[in-house]
């Protein structure tokens, strides 16, 4: 029964965890690379260096003696948003959209004391929510405001749009939309809803929640069929040109839309999870073999998503893969 399943699996295409460790993980990203992306506070410098918009750093925090400066390092700011260094999967991450130095409000409503607040950095720094459990460091960043276009598509949070990048290829992308459920996080595993989206246009294709199929969001009731990623045209070569950045040939850029600033990194990932296949409908291994065909690797990002747009795109998914444009001798 099991090995009928994953021969149908195989059929469409779905990459498993152990292809992705081996044939994607291990073949594209050299060990001592992944510092770069696994450190949040040395993937923000990055990304500063290659003049990549991320949100603004107000803090940080590397021992337990620091908590005890938590409070006036959190006054002068209305809304802050706490992570751990070198967390993954959304833990750890507290969202606060206000506070009158009392109560610190958290998206849905509720409210939290210093004393708690202070807790939960402490158990950061512990290591509670690190990769391996190691003593972490505490990183305060400014809270992204979020774009109008999204307003009907999110609950109580901010949505992030993660997109694969192989070889420096965008080849999938999938937004992740806040929900009451998911606590405001942009997190498949805490309820948020994965909408996969067309790497031709960004615009919506399917989406799920708990793995299972949605129509629409269920807080706002926004159906899901209107939803159309903007500025696509230039988020996809924000995502591409992050293969330069790391040397990673295989990672999930995650990228936020900021009401004033627009586009913004807010981590990379060089072991990015395969939801991303079941809000797409389909599976990655076709567009890793066509990547894998190619003879040459463009040095331009925005030529390789000419060519991603040209054989990933859903609505041209009937036709075979191309095969790369030979440059012009001219």
């Amino acid at each position: 029964m099991l090995l009928t399943s994953a021969k149908k699996l195989r059929s469409f295409g779905i990459i498993g965890m152990n292809q992705r460790n081996f044939g994607l993980v291990s073949k594209y990203n050299p060990r001592h690379l992944y510092p770069l992306v696994d450190d949040k506070l040395k993937t923000k410098f990055l990304a500063q260096k290659a003049n990549i918009s991320v949100p603004n750093l107000l803090g940080t925090l590397n021992f337990q003696h620091d908590v005890k400066k938590l409070k006036e390092m959190l006054s002068p700011h209305k809304q802050f948003v706490i992570k751990p260094v070198t967390g993954s999967g959304g833990k750890g991450i507290l969202v606060i959209t206000s506070h009158d130095h009392h109560y610190y409000y958290k998206p849905s409503g509720d409210a939290l004391q210093l004393p708690e607040i202070e807790r939960h950095v402490s158990n950061i720094l512990s290591g509670l929510h690190s990769l391996g459990g190691k003593p972490d460091t505490v990183m305060i960043e400014s809270l992204i405001q979020l774009d109008p276009v999204f307003s009907d598509y999110s609950y109580e949070g901010i949505p992030d749009l993660r997109i694969i990048v192989l070889k420096g290829y965008p080849i999938m992308a999938m937004l992740r939309l806040t929900t009451h459920a998911s606590d405001g996080k942009a997190n498949l595993h805490q309820g948020a809803v994965g909408v996969g989206i067309d790497i031709g246009n960004g615009a919506a294709l399917h989406a799920v929640q708990f793995g299972e199929p949605v129509s629409c969001h269920p807080d706002t009731r926004k159906e899901f069929s209107e939803l159309t990623i903007p500025h696509w045209e230039k988020l996809l070569p924000l995502a591409a040109a992050c293969y330069e950045m790391t040397g990673l040939g295989y990672l999930g850029v995650d990228i936020v839309l900021d009401r004033d600033q627009g586009p913004m990194i807010i981590e990379l990932n060089a072991r990015p999870g395969l939801a991303i296949q079941v809000a797409n409908c389909t599976g990655l291994m076709t567009r890793v073999k066509a990547v894998e065909a190619l003879k040459h690797i463009e040095t331009d990002p925005q030529l390789r998503c000419n060519f991603s747009i040209e054989n990933f795109s859903t609505l041209l998914s009937l036709r075979p893969p191309r095969t790369q444009r030979t440059r012009s001798t001219d």
